[in-house]
């Protein structure tokens, strides 16, 4: 097979290994269900699959992972169960089955390992489609310490060796496996089902394929990814390093994109955040899963941020809150410590501080005062509150929803607002003002008297 001959493919397939029994996590949740920037290493890699274009994809879980089964499901892949387990060739024999007669490219790929880029499995696919007949993402490092080798000669792979039986010329390779393997699903399957348990642990290992294949007089190829990219995952120690590894990778191609991060090692991003170039975040902002940002927004320091709109020139915190289902339209404001929960905050409108906006919609050019609270919830059940714009929400409101508060119309502060305000019009929602002329002060001498006769009784009361 030649690089001016490209094979006929038809269509992607990937097997996910996803077995394995997680006592090192010590958790009662499956290892793979872990998030890694907010979503499951399950998700990671089912992603994964399908953005490097896979159409079909068997997950292979034990019988006792059942959160893992479940997950799959939701995820829409179609489940392999492996029980016994024995090794990962075995793993990938369970999932033969729900094959069929696919007869194109399939990829063995590992939930625990959830930081692959799409671009890099792309590339393991076009090397079976180039110049070779089986494809192996290794990984270079300088401490490759347990990994198996991966050992080239003349641009084509020979062997995959662990090290625990390798030669010392084989140990100072650095070309490391991640597990990863690509071929033809009829020589995949005809390889895996070659594959011997002759070793210690009594194990069919899928590593056997490439020494099977070659045998056959086919070609075997490693293709390099980078080593942050091969990051496993089998203990809390290695999830925080994951999490540390995703960070890295998007504090670097947001500030690449020209985003401002101040200071980068404490600002936290999802899988899915998405900012526009020319956005200022501050230091110690956190992104939950489902935010973007538009161009010209302001994150200020120590604010947190889940499925979230914002919107282009807005400012935003600091110490400010937005939950899922907020929509910070252009030029508008949630200053320090506001809360924001599913509510559209319009055009210029303004939430300076100390405030709760819960299901409501805020037109245009509104100014809410400090302490307004919008009242949305009876124990029951969640109502809205709606805001026309050019409106003045007074300082210390209670809006008890459901509410419609009229466009221009202007609150005094510390109303407690429990019916519709026409556009244009005054509410005041608050108790009579009533002044006793001397209260305070014969409160006061009263106090003092009886200061002075538990003196003399010698502190009795």
């Amino acid at each position: 097979m030649s690089k001016t001959t490209r094979r006929v493919v038809a269509g992607r397939a990937a097997i996910i290994l996803a077995a394995g029994k997680s006592t090192r996590m010590q958790s009662e949740k499956s290892k793979v269900l872990h998030a890694v920037g907010g979503l499951t290493m399950l998700a990671w890699v089912a992603n994964l699959a399908r953005s490097a274009g896979v159409e079909k994809i068997i997950c292979v879980v034990g019988e006792a992972n059942e959160d893992v089964l479940r997950s799959a499901e939701n995820l829409g892949l179609e489940i392999a169960v492996q029980e016994p387990q024995l090794g990962t060739g075995h793993a990938v024999q369970c999932a033969q089955a729900y094959l069929g007669d696919f007869n194109g490219d399939v990829a063995v790929l590992y939930a625990d390992t959830p930081l692959i880029r799409a671009e890099t499995l792309s590339r393991v696919f076009c090397a079976l489609e180039q110049d070779c007949h089986v494809a192996v993402m290794g990984f270079k490092t300088d401490t490759p310490a347990a990994y198996g080798r991966l050992i080239e000669q003349d641009g084509k792979l020979v062997k995959i060796v662990e090290a625990k039986e390798a030669s010392p010329a084989e140990l100072s390779v650095k070309l490391c496996n991640s597990g990863v393997m690509a071929a033809s699903a009829a020589d995949m399957f005809s390889a895996v089902a070659r594959v011997k348990n002759s070793n210690a642990k009594g194990e069919y290992y899928l590593t056997d394929v490439v020494e099977i294949l070659r045998k056959d007089g086919k070609i075997a190829k490693a293709v390099h990814a980078d080593e942050a990219e091969i990051l496993g995952v089998n203990s809390r120690r290695d999830l925080a390093q994951a999490e540390q590894a995703f960070q890295a990778h998007m504090r670097s191609k947001f500030m690449d994109n020209g985003v401002t991060l101040r200071d980068p090692d404490s600002i936290y991003f999802s899988w899915d955040t998405e900012i526009e170039p020319e956005v200022e975040i501050g230091a110690n902002v956190v992104f939950g899963p489902g935010c973007f940002v538009a161009c010209g927004a302001v994150i200020h320091p120590f604010c947190h941020l889940e499925g979230a709109t914002i919107g282009k020139n807005t400012q935003i915190g600091p110490f400010a809150r937005l939950r899922p289902g907020s929509h910070m339209c252009e030029n508008s404001k949630a200053g320090n410590f506001v809360e924001i929960k599913k509510s559209v905050i319009g055009k210029g409108s303004k939430i300076n501080h100390l405030s709760y906006i819960g299901d409501a919609e805020i037109g245009e050019g509104v100014n809410v005062g400090a302490g307004t609270i919008t009242c949305n919830y009876d124990g029951y059940a969640k109502h809205k509150t709606i805001i026309g714009d050019g409106a003045f929400i007074g300082t210390n409101s209670s809006l008890v929803a459901p509410l419609t508060i009229g466009a221009g119309a202007y609150l005094g502060s510390g109303g407690v607002i429990t019916e519709n305000v026409p556009d244009d019009a005054l509410a005041l929602g608050r108790a009579k003002q009533a002044n006793k002329e001397g209260w305070a002060k014969r409160y006061r001498d009263a106090q003092d008297r009886r200061s002075k006769k538990r003196k003399l009784a010698g502190g009795k009361t």
